[in-house]
């Protein structure tokens, strides 16, 4: 019985410790830096409220609606951005900013890659609010969503005049900007050639972690 109950504690013990790891954040890949210093949100500056925005486990938590957006202090131009997130429920709905100016809504003054519960949305959704797309330009490819609670991986790849989205190791966008002429003066960010990166609060929790970025020459 002793025996027993030992080990029953010791793998009870080996499991905790494989979620733990399982949930710890990675070091950046090769040829990328880390945008986020995994302790505090030292380099980034929220545009709406601030507490809304902290720092749990090495991830950025954005705790709720309200913040507006979490935006990088240092501008980017061509790069390839990496990230993960997760929601703690369903109906969350989220996006990385891309090429932003400090001011203004990112969503037009730069661009808007939305990332959105497409299953669990309450209501229904347009063609460019679904997760990948460059929010109200192009339309993604479905997305293969993780289930509520477990990280989605997003690669986003801006080289000059190309936007590249992938989504879970699929790719969603594959879009030219000049393409899009016709939605300049709505959106005059997709004409923009740098700006900062960021994320997006919205409405309920979403955690990002392994946030990492390679300049492109």
């Amino acid at each position: 019985m002793q025996t027993s109950l030992r080990s029953m504690v010791l793998l009870g013990l080996v499991s905790v410790a494989g979620v733990r790891a399982a949930d710890t954040p990675a070091q950046p890949p090769e040829g990328f830096t880390a945008l986020f210093n995994g302790m505090n949100l030292e380099g980034w500056k929220a545009t709406g409220k601030a507490d809304v925005w902290t720092v749990e486990n090495g991830a950025i938590v954005c705790k709720g609606g309200g913040g507006g957006w979490l935006l990088t202090e240092k501008e980017y131009g061509d790069f390839e951005f990496r990230c993960e997130y997760r929601w703690d429920k369903k109906g969350g709905n989220s996006g990385v900013a891309l090429r932003a100016p400090e001011k203004g809504d990112p969503a037009y003054a730069g661009m808007e890659i939305q990332l959105i519960d497409d299953d669990g949305w309450p209501g229904k959704l347009l063609d460019y609010q679904h997760t990948g797309s460059i929010y109200d330009v192009q339309p993604a490819k479905p997305a293969k969503n993780k289930p509520i609670g477990e990280w989605n991986t997003v690669r986003i790849i801006c080289r000059g005049r190309n936007v590249v989205v992938i989504h879970n190791d699929v790719e969603l966008v594959n879009a030219h900007l000049d393409d899009y002429k016709a939605k300049f003066d709505k959106h005059p960010g997709l004409k923009r050639d740098k700006g900062r990166i960021g994320f997006q609060s919205y409405n309920i929790r979403v955690d990002f972690r392994n946030v990492w970025i390679k300049e492109l020459k």
